[in-house]
């Protein structure tokens, strides 16, 4: 069991017979009142996200979990398949229970979360910053660099996103796996 105020980003909770792991929390103190904690809760199993709000000191009952990295292999019917980086087993993993699998490519590495009281997968997460190459875009136009202006580019995973003008089809560049967005290039 652990209290409501420990609650962090990634801690997986058991609530109403579900797992739900913890993407956003907030500590709020009301002008009257006891402190609460608002938190943004993912279901890991459906993906469904519900905002709770508990007040502080609630007890709430934790899973523990594992972290490994695993690697990416391919995609076929049973999911996506995975290889542990220690044993070399391989595992299947469906998409709604990885974050940012629209910007993985083979190869990459990825944490799998599990829970250590019965092995069973509750989620993979791509690292937060990816490198992908662009596959196709308009050509840029030079001088297109003062404004905020963007365009549509698709990426080599097939995942379109929006990119500055002046980003040109095969350049490497760096995104946000949680939200798509463009970062900056990467000098080769």
């Amino acid at each position: 069991m652990i209290n409501s105020q420990e609650i962090k980003i990634g801690t997986c909770i058991r609530l109403d017979g579900k797992i739900w792991t913890c993407i956003d929390f907030q500590h709020r103190k009301p002008g009257k009142g006891n402190t609460v904690m608002i938190t943004k809760l993912k279901n890991v199993s459906d993906g469904r996200v519900l905002e709770r709000t508990f007040q502080v000191g609630f007890k709430l009952e934790d899973v523990r979990v594992e972290r490994r990295p695993y690697q990416y292999l391919y995609q076929d019917a049973t999911g996506y398949i995975f290889m542990n980086q220690e044993t070399f087993e391989q595992i299947p993993i469906p998409k709604h229970q990885i974050t940012g699998s629209d910007y993985m490519k083979e190869g990459d590495v990825v944490e799998v979360v599990t829970d250590t009281s019965d092995g069973t997968i509750l989620l993979a997460e791509m690292p937060v910053k990816t490198t992908v190459t662009i596959a196709h875009s308009e050509p840029g136009i030079k001088g297109n660099t003062a404004t905020n202006a963007t365009k549509p580019a698709t990426l080599e995973t097939g995942a379109v996103v929006r990119v500055p003008l002046f980003i040109n089809e095969g350049e490497v560049i760096q995104i946000d796996t949680r939200d798509g967005s463009y970062l900056g290039r990467v000098n080769s």
